[in-house]
């Protein structure tokens, strides 16, 4: 761990869920820190099994975004830190944790933040200000702790995750003008005559 090699710079992934090929695809961050600013190179395979090897620049990051090729399959990547005191790393992922602990509902089932946030603004600010603050779809909420976590409270099915998610994009169009966009990305196919129409949280 960088920790005890007495590296720096990694605090912000101590209050990041998840995994390194999903930080590396959507340029994962927190604390004011992206994962873009301490990735040298990362090496992948494609499907047919060809090795490639891909530079910082390469990857092309942007917030939350990352434009190398979807079907790369991400083995392994080099980061870079700096030299720092293991007292100074603690405090610093002591702070991201309080912050968690704080501000986030990290007790309960979440996938993180749910839609980026949007310039000039957050997202919770504007699903608070939509009142979608608490909201909740069979077994799927919004968190009254941090209304842009989505919460599954132990019964939630991807369908009602998914119209939670639509329904509140649309209260936040409506109320505001603003096009969320999902952070977390969806894998999967709706059972025939229950798919989800974008922006709408309605059935086709």
């Amino acid at each position: 761990m960088a920790y005890e090699a007495g590296i720096g710079g990694f605090h912000f992934y101590h209050g990041i869920p998840g995994a390194v090929g999903g930080a590396l695809r959507m340029n994962a961050g927190a604390n004011a820190v992206e994962t873009r600013e301490r990735v040298f190179e990362v090496r992948a395979l494609d499907r047919t099994g060809n090795v490639h090897t891909l530079s910082n620049v390469d990857m092309g990051y942007a917030y939350r975004h990352s434009s190398a090729p979807g079907g790369l399959i991400f083995t392994s990547a080099t980061f870079e830190g700096v030299p720092e005191d293991k007292a100074a790393i603690k405090a610093a992922m002591d702070a991201v944790q309080n912050h968690r602990e704080t501000v986030q509902p990290i007790r309960e089932k979440t996938g993180g933040s749910t839609f980026k946030n949007p310039e000039g603004t957050s997202a919770w600010k504007e699903i608070d200000k939509a009142g979608c603050r608490g909201l909740m779809i069979g077994g799927a909420q919004m968190s009254p702790m941090h209304c842009n976590f989505m919460i599954n409270t132990g019964t939630a099915t991807g369908y009602d995750l998914e119209y939670l998610g639509e329904t509140v994009r649309a209260r936040v169009l409506e109320n505001s003008g603003i096009r969320l966009h999902w952070e977390i990305k969806r894998l999967g196919n709706f059972r025939p005559g229950h798919e989800v129409q974008e922006f709408l949280g309605q059935l086709l």
